[in-house]
């Protein structure tokens, strides 16, 4: 589930250049699933305590988080195609969450990276039923994922089918039109296609997140009552930071201003930029010497945006090789850089990019420079 976020956290490792980290409650939550599982395996296996049944524990415990940090994973990869940045993705006690500098900038993008999580999950289920069935058959590996106990039943086939077990249910749960589950985000992506207003969606949706939250907290106490004390207090817990999150999106106002004002009505429509055949030698002398300043777009010969020119990278190159160097050829290029003319102020709020340049270029429905939004203009518009 991907809605919440700790604290501070401890980075384990990089997968292409996105941060994975956990949070101190993840594992906190480990060591319940370890000691959980163990239980549980002693149980199918009729050997408690046994080192068999811990092995099966800790490895189920990894397929676990394995299949979360999967499920964030397909969340960043869908973000970074569509020029989304994401700097970590994070575990914590109530799943995970892939943090990214910016909103979606429109409903086809919001749609594409909430649906791609859930169908992670979809493909870790089937793989893992495919295997239980084909190392077990169909009816022992029904009955393993039934969690029924038979003559047949083995240790690792149990953790197969657990492990498909849940992600079935992280699938479903997820799917809940709970805004700001991925349910929820799928639901404002279709409401903000349909009425083409993203406050309109994004208070219809996280309407649906409280309702959502509210059940969830009555349902946990319910669990609670009844004797499922663990459950029910971390679906009661789930319903309260669902309500909560719910809440203050739908008590935002900065982006329902801001998206009714259009890039092309702030931007700046005769912006300076390099032709990105002219090579290094020129570009320094009558760009970056002539003006001063530390970056330019670059465009091609049809004034397409191809992407950025920094200072330092041409800097770099030897004085001998800049005749002889075409500045296209030392370009930064990122979807990031750019923002379509028709879109609202609103998409630019959070973008990485704004905030390394102060500034982002704006292209046209044919991908041609337009002008140049800078962050200047971005807070008069906000002060408006």
């Amino acid at each position: 589930m991907d809605v919440f976020g700790g604290g501070n956290s401890i980075t384990l490792f990089r997968v292409a250049g996105i941060r994975i980290a956990v949070d101190w409650s993840w594992f906190v939550f480990l060591f319940i699933v370890i000691v959980w599982l163990s239980s549980f395996y002693g149980d199918i296996l009729d050997e408690p305590g046994s080192t068999q049944s811990y092995l099966l524990a800790v490895a189920s415990a990894a397929g676990f988080f394995g299949s979360i940090l999967l499920h964030e994973m397909g969340h960043a990869f869908a973000a970074k195609r569509s020029g989304i940045g994401i700097r970590t993705i994070r575990l914590w006690l109530f799943g995970g969450i892939a943090e990214m500098d910016q909103e979606s900038p429109n409903p086809g993008t919001e749609f594409k990276v909430a649906v791609a999580g859930p169908l992670v999950s979809l493909l870790i289920a089937i793989v893992l039923c495919v295997i239980g069935i084909q190392a077990a058959g169909v009816n022992d590996f029904r009955d393993a994922l039934e969690m029924r106990i038979t003559a047949s039943t083995t240790g690792p086939i149990t953790m197969v089918a657990w492990l498909a077990a849940v992600n079935i249910l992280v699938l479903g749960f997820n799917l809940l039109p709970a805004f700001p589950m991925d349910g929820g985000r799928i639901v404002r992506s279709i409401a903000w296609k349909v009425t083409g207003k993203r406050s309109a969606a994004t208070r219809f949706a996280a309407g649906l997140g409280r309702i959502f939250g509210f059940l969830f907290i009555a349902l946990g106490i319910v669990w609670a009552v009844n004797g499922n004390v663990f459950s029910g207090l971390w679906l009661a817990m789930i319903g309260f930071l669902v309500n909560s999150s719910a809440r203050a999106a739908s008590q935002s106002t900065v982006t329902e201003k801001l998206e009714h004002v259009t890039v092309a009505e702030v931007m700046d429509p005769e912006p300076v930029a390099i032709p990105g055949d002219i090579d290094c030698a020129r570009a320094m002398e009558e760009y970056f010497l002539r003006f001063g300043w530390s970056w330019f777009p670059v465009v091609d010969a049809s004034g397409t945006f191809i992407g950025m020119a920094v200072r330092d990278r041409v800097e770099a190159v030897p004085e001998v090789e800049r005749m002889t160097t075409r500045v296209d050829t030392l370009t930064e290029r990122d979807p990031a850089f750019a923002v379509s003319r028709t879109a609202g102020l609103d998409s630019l709020l959070g973008n990485p990019q704004l905030r390394r340049f102060g500034a982002l270029m704006v292209t046209d429905d044919q991908g041609l420079l337009a002008g140049v939004v800078t962050i200047e203009q971005l807070g008069r518009a906000l002060q408006a």
